[in-house]
């Protein structure tokens, strides 16, 4: 038995060969995917937006198969990256909003200027801040 699934994986691998496989933009296809599935479930009694939301998720299923197993790895590899050049920053910047969100010692205040953050001790009081980057003072309370 043991023998049978080492030939399986190994019969797998080779098929895979060459092969997109799974990336990020895979992974958040596939996200999209189960986040339709369940406003389907949620959702679905109208017959209209049972077969809108139906349809979309084919559509997003074909894309993902279609993606994994393709053998273009240069245009795979360019809509990944287009799909990370997007999603980083966004990424990062949430993770910014939820760090800033912990620090409870701080006060941050974004330039109307240059959107540069400044960060400045908490319960100060009202201060004013001159803006690192370009200069401009910023008024708030602390």
């Amino acid at each position: 038995m043991r023998n049978f699934f080492y030939r399986l994986s190994n019969a797998m691998a080779r098929f895979m060969y060459g092969r997109n496989g799974s990336d990020q933009l895979n992974m958040a296809l596939l996200a999209a995917y189960l986040l339709i599935w369940l406003l389907q479930a949620l959702f679905g009694q109208s017959f209209a937006v049972r077969t809108a939301l139906e349809v979309l998720a084919a559509v997003v299923a074909v894309i993902v198969v279609y993606r994994t197993f393709s053998r273009n790895l240069e245009k795979r590899r360019e809509e990944n990256a287009r799909f990370l050049g997007w999603w980083l920053p966004v990424k990062n910047r949430i993770s910014t909003a939820r760090q800033q969100g912990k620090d409870k010692d701080h006060k941050y205040f974004i330039c109307k200027n240059c959107k540069a953050v400044c960060r400045v001790p908490a319960g100060k009081g009202k201060v004013e801040i001159t803006c690192p980057k370009c200069g401009q003072k910023i008024i708030g309370k602390s």
